[in-house]
């Protein structure tokens, strides 16, 4: 049943880069719903069956009490008689971290996990170049399933790294150079999209090239740096030059304090801020808290953390924040490798949710939970030595001390037959 479980695991973290793609309503992507429902009803089986559950670190706690917060925000300080969705996605996130939590225990399922949201992302990628071959000459920025074009670039930006340490991590070379495939399709469709945001992103996930360098063999150092070749070259010949021009403005936005209008949007929710403090306006009542600055329909916050603030309060931020704190706590425990490209996907993270409304996406919250197991699940398979290079490897099996004598004894009478060993 557990195996059962995690196959419903997989395909539901496979199908979050793609779930706007197929049988949407307006605001609902069906297929999280129906592969997330399956995860969920096949790992309380699972767990029902085994009769054990696994106990929860600190980081579980925080989320839960996250949620716990939220629900008392719109219960006691807002006095709201329905609760919006956003709290019940908060739930189902919540729902999320603990069955990753529960079903994916080993590091080989967490490298799994991965694997499935790059292979996802392929999906989104793919998408994206099939709207450019198609309507090149009607477009000037290139989204796949009509989303917005922020989302995917973020979306693919996170694979970057992932696809990255899956390509050096894998013994099987089909998984290895599938892995690796994903860097030129997925930097040529963040091109397309035109995010000024996603190209910030994409350079934060690239860190991971030069941090991970000196850990690879000739052979795959070699293979590394043609990979990375093909992909600046797909990149500068199939980008068209509007979508380069609009990210050469980058610098000219920031500097202008403009940000596509964001800062506006940034001063507006700092002064709804002011007004609640400490428990906020409620989940879900960003655009009612700011519309007295902004007028009767308001822009999203573009910004997490700032959405965070304003709906929930310091105390509901801080909660939050305990989270990202706790996650980036457990991988600093990690090897070399595995530490580096857990800084660098959860910095990428944190650059995505910077200029976007993130917060109650199920890509961010699955990223905490895989980083969190990923820190686990090494911890427990090397018994919290650090584990020699390549990572699957099996670490070295510590013996007792009752054990070494013993074998220090055989050994002293396979040199001295005449000795006399007698405890």
């Amino acid at each position: 049943m557990s195996s059962l479980a995690y196959a419903a695991l997989w395909f539901f973290i496979f199908s979050l880069p793609w779930e706007n793609a197929l049988f949407v309503i307006p605001g609902v992507g069906l297929v999280t719903k129906l592969t997330g429902g399956l995860a969920l009803v096949s790992a309380v089986a699972s767990i029902l069956i085994s009769g054990r559950v696994r106990r929860w670190p600190g980081f579980h706690v925080a989320a839960l009490l996250f949620v716990f917060w939220v629900a008392c925000g719109l219960f006691l300080f807002s006095g709201s008689q329905k609760l919006p969705n956003k709290f019940y996605t908060y739930v189902q996130l919540f729902l999320v971290l603990w069955m990753i939590w529960e079903v994916a225990p080993s590091w080989s399922r967490q490298l799994g996990l991965l694997t499935a949201y790059v292979f996802g992302a392929y999906v989104a990628a793919f998408g994206t170049l099939m709207l450019y071959r198609t309507e090149a000459g009607a477009l000037r920025r290139f989204t796949a399933m009509e989303t917005d074009p922020n989302t995917v670039a973020m979306t693919l930006a996170l694979a970057l790294p992932m696809a990255w340490y899956l390509g050096v991590s894998y013994r099987q070379p089909v998984l290895r150079w599938v892995c690796r495939g994903f860097l030129p399709v997925g930097l040529v469709a963040v091109g397309l999209t035109g995010s000024r945001g996603g190209m910030l992103a994409t350079m934060v996930a690239l860190l991971i090239v030069p941090l991970t360098m000196t850990k690879l063999s000739p052979g795959r150092l070699a293979a590394a740096i043609g990979v990375l070749g093909l992909s600046g070259a797909l990149a500068v010949v199939y980008v068209p030059e509007k979508i380069v021009q609009r990210l050469a403005t980058t610098g000219e936005e920031v500097e202008g304090l403009s940000l596509g209008g964001r800062f506006t949007v940034w001063k507006a929710g700092v002064k709804a801020f002011a007004q609640r403090p400490v428990t906020g306006y409620g989940a879900g009542a960003w655009r009612m808290a700011v519309s007295p600055w902004l007028g009767p329909n308001p822009q999203v916050a573009h910004n997490s953390f700032l959405s965070v603030l304003v709906e929930t309060g310091i105390v509901g931020l801080l909660l939050y924040l305990t989270m990202f704190v706790a996650v980036f706590l457990a991988i600093m425990r990690l090897p070399t490798l595995e530490r580096r490209f857990a800084l660098v996907l959860l910095g990428t993270l944190v650059i995505a949710m910077l200029p976007l409304t993130w917060e109650d996406q199920k890509a961010v919250w699955f990223i905490l939970a895989a980083l969190l197991g990923l820190a686990r699940a090494v911890s427990a398979r090397t018994g919290g030595t650090v584990p020699q290079w390549p990572p699957h490897r099996s670490a070295p099996i510590a013996r007792s001390p009752m054990a070494a004598r013993s074998r220090e004894s055989l050994i002293g009478s396979a040199r001295n037959p005449n000795r006399d060993t007698t405890p």
